[in-house]
């Protein structure tokens, strides 16, 4: 009789709707699964339609797809192995107890049927999650119990295995000081006598999050002496990137097993009986630093974004500064080199140092190029709007229009050949509103608005060190350029967007080590503007980025989908009223004076 138990961790990469191709991609997993003598498969969360599946869950035809297609993966897949398939299914209880239509599910699958079926219990409602808005909340501890000799009929000899799905495992009050629901599924489960925990997990990726995944999940292992199994996807859907990097703990909080980032694998962990462990298996590598990391989600987010929108090429406007250099170094990675187009698009103050900036870069990546001048078409907008700005002085309106018309053209490409526009934008400029709407915000998808400009200094010097050195990026990625790809005086250059004589960014904005200090207070951290004072940064300048900040919602509500690497980035998780009338500032000593007479509010 068997001691051990083999489970394999699929670690999928599922396109949002495309059932036939995710449950495919199931199929071959258990298939590669059973060959090396596995016994469960583990697949993410709402592995069968993709995660996040959004408002397509209000579809009654959607969910009525999903059972449907379900029911043929079953009597397909390896009879010998059991698979644990995400996905979403009906709550029949809906009306009768006014609870949401449908829950969260994963469902137990052998020998060609679904065998149990368990909820998901804790719903996630903040930053991207909108669960509540879908699914009701499972009830009752989730777990079955597998035979080790042959799963049908049933053995003597058999693994508890209690079931949790994403969510379930961020509760656990030792770990983060208290709770945020008010059960704890892995208590739960540990009062059930489970032998192990496995958990299908969709969790997006942000910066330094797979650090505090394994310190949380370790906690808990340790804490209910319960070995737990964590299962990830990878890829990206729209403006969410998973890093996948799935790992499985041993009763002590050990990592036992870690799956590779930011790539599909199939990781196999065994668990033996008799000492209700799991024994040591591989152990992928995690990125020595956050850069390296950065740049394999961007990459990857590049990649799953084109190809599961339907494009193969990428069309970029490349002006010879820092932002541009280092989307179109993103863009050649995750699409080679020959589908990506940079576009040249001088005007009378482009200089003559950023062509050739931009030049060597296109050469250094290996991409085509081609320059639309746009100094005519100035011209004869100038002429257009000559009796209407009569008697004004140039100003922002004119430095907009040569952003716009190159906006134009971009798109004009796109639409003309079938490319994707990335647009260039950093979140420094996305947050204060240095960006123009409808000039260079136009795009399909913004491709660094979630990496502040110091953070965009930091990934180009990278880039360019690793690739002089000539070695992996990352465990996931390598660069694909025979040298450094970012032209050293892109570097060293003040950034500029050149739009009238002699001008630098710093002429408006703060010097981006300043600003962007400011804002991860004011955006990531919700400090107040004394704290952030406080903290050594000048008044003024701390109320003008907050001011700056509020100005620019409106934009914000209307550039492409942001690839999201921070946990609070300008998309789905960023829910500010763009007609808003609360503007947070500092004392003034008349205020003070007057403040000694009533009492001070609570907080900014």
């Amino acid at each position: 009789m068997k001691s051990t138990l083999r489970l394999a961790i699929a670690q999928l990469n599922p396109t949002i709707g495309d059932l036939s191709g995710n449950a495919q991609a199931i199929l071959e997993a258990a298939q590669q699964a059973a060959s090396q003598g596995a016994d469960l498969v583990l697949t993410p969360e709402l592995s069968l339609c993709g995660y996040p599946p959004r408002d397509l869950l209000f579809r009654p035809s959607f969910i009525t797809a999903m059972a449907e297609t379900l029911t043929q993966l079953a009597q397909q897949l390896p009879p010998q192995v059991g698979v644990l398939i995400g996905f979403a299914t009906t709550n029949p209880d809906a009306r009768d107890h006014g609870e949401k239509p449908l829950f969260n599910s994963t469902a137990l699958v052998w020998s060609g049927r679904v065998h149990q079926v368990f909820h998901k219990q804790l719903l996630p409602t903040y930053d991207v999650f909108d669960e509540d808005r879908y699914f009701s909340p499972g009830r009752g501890a989730s777990y079955f119990d597998w035979p080790l000799d042959n799963p049908s009929p049933p053995g003597e000899a058999t693994v508890r295995v209690g079931v949790t799905i994403c969510e379930d495992l961020w509760n656990d009050e030792e770990f983060w000081g208290g709770r945020t629901y008010p059960r704890n599924p892995i208590a739960d489960l540990a009062q059930q006598g489970v032998d192990l925990v496995v958990n299908l997990s969709a969790s997006p990726y942000s910066v330094g999050k797979q650090q505090l995944r394994e310190s949380m999940l370790g906690h808990s292992a340790a804490r209910f002496r319960c070995p737990i199994v964590y299962a990830n996807q990878i890829g990206a859907n729209d403006d969410l990137i998973f890093d996948g990097s799935s790992v499985a703990f041993n009763r002590q909080g050990n990592v036992m097993v870690r799956a590779l980032g930011f790539q599909p694998d199939l990781t196999l962990v065994e668990f033996e009986r008799q000492q209700r462990d799991f024994m040591p298996g591989p152990v992928a590598p995690l990125p020595l630093h956050h850069t390296a990391e950065i740049w394999a989600a961007l990459v990857l987010g590049v990649r799953d974004y084109a190809h599961k929108c339907g494009f193969s090429r990428a069309v970029i406007g490349l002006s010879g500064g820092i932002d541009s250099s280092l989307v179109a170094t993103i863009a050649t990675a995750a699409l080679g080199a020959a589908n990506v187009l940079g576009v040249l698009m001088p005007s009378p103050y482009s200089s003559e140092t950023s062509l050739q900036d931009a030049y060597a870069l296109a050469d250094n990546l290996g991409i085509h190029t081609t320059t639309l001048p746009i100094g005519n078409l100035m011209a004869g907008y100038g002429q257009t709007l000559a009796e209407l700005f009569a008697g004004t002085e140039f100003g922002v309106a004119e430095e907009n229009i040569q952003s716009r018309i190159r906006g134009n053209l971009l798109m004009a490409v796109a639409n003309k050949f079938g490319y994707l526009l990335l647009s260039t934008g950093n979140k420094s400029e996305m947050a204060v509103g240095y960006c123009t709407l409808y000039g260079d915000m136009n795009g399909g998808l913004a491709v660094i608005a979630d990496v502040p400009k110091t953070q965009v200094y930091s990934l180009c010097r990278w880039l360019n060190q690793r690739a002089t050195e000539n070695s992996a990026a990352t465990s996931s990625a390598t660069l694909p350029f025979a040298k450094a790809p970012i032209p050293t005086n892109v570097l060293a250059k003040p950034p500029s967007a050149e739009l009238k004589p002699d001008q630098q960014d710093q002429d408006s904005l703060p010097a981006y080590d300043i600003l962007d200090d400011i804002l991860e207070r004011l955006v990531q951290h919700h400090e107040s503007l004394q704290e952030i004072v406080a903290a050594g940064h000048d008044p003024a300048t701390v109320e003008q980025v907050t001011r700056l900040l509020a100005r620019a919602e409106f934009k914000r509500r209307q550039a492409p989908p942001v690839l999201k690497i921070t946990d609070r980035a300008f998309g789905m998780g960023w829910r500010m009223p763009i007609a808003n009338r609360w503007s947070p500032s500092l004392p003034r000593p008349q205020d003070i004076s007057a403040a000694t007479a009533q009492p001070l509010p609570l907080s900014d």
